[in-house]
């Protein structure tokens, strides 16, 4: 048995009996992991220091090591995430629905868990305590294969976790590294359906294609943000500025940061240069077509590939439509599916917006940055589906399950052919 056959047996052990835990052993565990997270800053940022390093060494954009870098307050978050997790009611053993046929059997639907559930992650290592949490508690064991740009942070998280574990008598086994980061092994774990159930590919766009094109395994799509706003006609210009600018700027490597403005022709000569004159000084280049530059002559000359670009860094994209329509169609065309936001004081025009983009997130009056399963409610999330099978948006706990139905008679025989 090799090094990764061996992960996936150890992981299917680990799944066994993490599907016959009760919720409060669950719960302790996932208490012990947090303070185990709190407790060790200094191994983890440690770890973590010199990851960074090696990212800068290589000449990694200052965006995507934000994404890799941990600090004491980035490490009590994440730990304040597990402990959340925990407060959450258990996703596993829920009756879905019941009902007694006509013959008298009893049919119950109810949550299980899915099994194993594999990661396949770039730079964020925030991503490791996420998975464990959200897996742990809805009765998963989880193998993660971080990429080598975040092997160090990962080791140190999932050796705390892992040791919190052991000191509470719950099965360690429930979160498993893969620590050979090598593409060979990656493809390997792609294909691994006699130990996954599930597999999740969260980083940049190579990273999910490669997965899809790649896996055997049952794939979740996840994570590229192409997200737009539109600026309507009777928006509120000193509003749109805001939610623009904190959508851009509050964090410029995250799925859910705007790349895309998308202004009506009606407002554009006042809303593009409050918005040129908010980003600018957020060093944010703006793109936009001759129509754009003729109103704000700063602007940069936007290619047909910008429209569909996710920038993870400081450029936006800015086209101007005739209306709503137009808009509508646009998002639609150049989106990843995955939050998309207008900006009006038109009811019928939101209502028009939320029910005809084909988004996983759509928002009216507020910013892209919402869409994260924290801020959802759920704790954290293990990523966010930009598919329509199985879950879509931020997943957190009830989408780590499945179903099964028990059915209960009391002699039933059937009788036709």
């Amino acid at each position: 048995m090799d090094y990764l056959e061996s992960l996936g047996v150890r992981a299917k052990r680990a799944a066994e009996v993490l599907s016959r835990l009760d919720p409060a052993s669950k719960n302790l565990g996932l208490r012990a992991a947090a303070d185990a997270l709190r407790k060790n800053h200094a191994a983890i940022l440690e770890a973590n220091r010199q990851d960074v390093e090696n990212a800068r060494e290589k000449g990694v954009k200052e965006a995507l090591i934000d994404r890799l870098l941990l600090n004491p307050a980035r490490i009590d978050s994440m730990a304040d995430g597990i402990t959340e997790v925990s407060e959450l009611k258990d996703p596993v053993g829920e009756i879905i629905e019941n009902y007694i046929r006509p013959n008298g059997l009893k049919i119950d639907k109810i949550t299980v868990p899915m099994g194993v559930i594999g990661i396949i992650y770039e730079s964020r290592p925030n991503v490791t305590a996420d998975t464990f949490a959200l897996c742990f508690k809805s009765g998963n064991a989880c193998i993660l294969r971080g990429g080598s740009d975040a092997i160090n942070s990962n080791k140190a998280i999932v050796s705390c976790i892992r040791s919190a574990l052991e000191q509470e008598k719950l099965p360690d086994d429930a979160l498993l590294i893969v620590t050979d980061t090598s593409r060979e092994l990656a493809t390997r774990f792609m294909k691994m359906n006699q130990y996954i159930d599930l597999l999740f590919p969260r980083g940049g766009a190579g990273l999910i294609q490669s997965v899809v094109e790649n896996a055997t395994v049952p794939v979740i799509e996840t994570g590229v943000g192409n997200c737009h706003i539109y600026v309507d006609e009777s928006a509120d210009i000193e509003m749109a500025v805001n939610i623009i600018d904190n959508a851009k700027t509050q964090r410029f490597g995250v799925c859910n940061a705007a790349e895309s403005l998308v202004i009506h022709r009606a407002i554009a000569k006042k809303a593009i240069p409050a918005i040129y004159e908010r980003l600018s000084k957020k060093n944010v280049e703006m793109r936009g077509d001759d129509e754009v530059r003729e109103i704000e002559p700063d602007v940069e000359k936007c290619s047909e590939e910008d429209y569909a670009r996710e920038y993870l860094g400081p450029f936006i994209s800015v086209k101007i439509v005739d209306n709503i329509d137009h808009a509508i169609e646009h998002i639609n065309h150049y989106s990843t599916k995955h939050s998309e936001a207008i900006i009006t004081e038109n009811r019928e025009n939101a209502d028009k917006f939320l029910d005809q983009i084909d988004s996983a997130c759509v928002y009216w009056n507020a910013s892209t940055r919402f869409t994260d399963g924290y801020q959802f409610g759920f704790g954290s999330e293990i990523g966010i589906s930009t598919q329509k099978l199985h879950a879509r948006g931020p997943m957190g706990l009830r989408a780590l399950t499945s179903y099964k139905y028990q059915i209960r008679g009391t002699g039933q025989c059937r009788e036709d052919s």
